[in-house]
């Protein structure tokens, strides 16, 4: 691996901010650090770009322990929410500032201004204002600010957070193509989970327990396809926007492979066909019902595992499926039924639900 972090602890008086963060990013890998505010993402980075000490644990560098090598001397690349550009400079003076720092040749700095500004889409505002730019045209001129010197590493924190929705929305794909062509290791930050699926090779969740004297830690790892899929935790569950979270029961377990679950729920009970982790027979757990688990079928069907019997509380359309909260004994679900399968009552009348087992998944509490 290319860079590795190992065994962070950070605090301040009164404050846990990292607790045994440990991570690795290998060449042109992009790794996105996905947590609340208050986990430790910001102070991570800092640490790793040389401007915070940690109180214990290393990070090396193609092999070189950094812990002497002022920030500096890292050739990493730092870009925050607010850009930081010159205002007092235009768009190619912000581009050459670092190659300038470096003392790169005039003639080598013209070309590198011109081939960064081409790469972010920009050719050709080398003389305009910064202040005269869009929040999205700032952001690209970061971007090429933070490439220009051709950093070993590139931290982005939270670069896109100052966009309105749709104007993120627009740049996650090109900011991931730009990324990706120049092949540089990334570690970006966000809080925002849609914006670190869009972007990230891998996805680190970090979760604070302030309650328990720990500060953020990494809790689940892997691609972002897979960590959707299959949440480790409740909490990664409810930090990535999973509403249908209840406790269970295992009441019985067939060997499989892979194993199958039957769980009493507050629901009812279920056949569970997916599960993190092994369980065994009066073990407790989570159980996440994805939104894709519903089908809606006609009121009066038979009961039996899986079927839930209810009343609709509301129904949304969203183009391809409907959106719909349906109230229980037990609790609430919100699903996604699908359009051509949705024959749905008025508010407030019943309508029974089947959930695909496959659908339904064991998470660790």
């Amino acid at each position: 691996m290319l860079l590795e972090v190992s065994h962070i602890f950070k605090s301040y008086p009164d404050l846990p901010v990292l607790h045994d963060v440990s991570l690795e990013a290998g060449p042109g890998e992009i790794l996105c650090l996905l947590g609340p505010s208050g986990c430790g993402k910001s102070t991570l980075l800092r640490i790793i770009a040389g401007l915070e000490t940690p109180d214990s644990g290393t990070v090396a560098f193609a092999g070189q322990d950094l812990a002497s090598v002022p920030a500096h001397l890292r050739n990493f690349g730092l870009m925050f929410q607010d850009y930081a550009l010159f205002p007092h400079r235009n768009v190619a003076e912000n581009v050459a500032f670092g190659p300038r720092m470096r003392d790169w040749s005039r003639a080598e700095t013209d070309a590198r201004v011109r081939e960064m500004l081409a790469l972010v889409g920009l050719s050709g505002y080398e003389t305009r204002s910064v202040t005269e730019l869009s929040g999205g045209e700032q952001q690209r001129v970061a971007l090429a600010r933070s490439l220009a010197p051709d950093p070993r590493l590139l931290m982005l924190d939270e670069p896109l957070g100052a966009l309105d929705r749709s104007l993120r929305e627009q740049l996650m794909n090109d900011l991931r193509d730009i990324l990706k062509g120049v092949g540089v290791t990334t570690l970006y930050v966000t809080h925002d989970q849609e914006e670190a699926f869009a972007l990230a090779d891998r996805v680190l969740i970090m979760q604070a327990r302030l309650d328990q004297g720990e500060g953020g830690r990494v809790v689940q790892e892997g691609p972002p396809e897979a960590v959707y899929r299959h949440p480790a935790t409740a909490y990664v569950a409810r930090f990535l926007g999973f509403r249908n979270l209840f406790d269970g029961a295992v009441v019985e377990v067939n060997p499989g492979p892979p194993p199958r679950y039957v769980v009493d729920t507050p629901l009812g009970r279920l056949d569970v066909y997916d599960a993190v982790g092994a369980y065994a027979v009066g073990q407790r757990a989570a159980v996440l019902i994805r939104p894709e688990a519903a089908d809606a079928l006609p009121a009066g069907s038979a009961g039996q595992n899986n079927t839930l019997a209810g009343r609709l509380l509301s129904s949304s359309f969203r183009g391809s499926y409907f959106l719909v909260q349906t109230e229980h004994i037990g609790g609430v679900l919100t699903c996604e039924v699908p359009v051509t399968e949705a024959d749905l009552p008025s508010p407030g009348q019943p309508l029974v639900l089947h959930l695909n087992p496959d659908a339904i998944t064991l998470l660790e509490g």
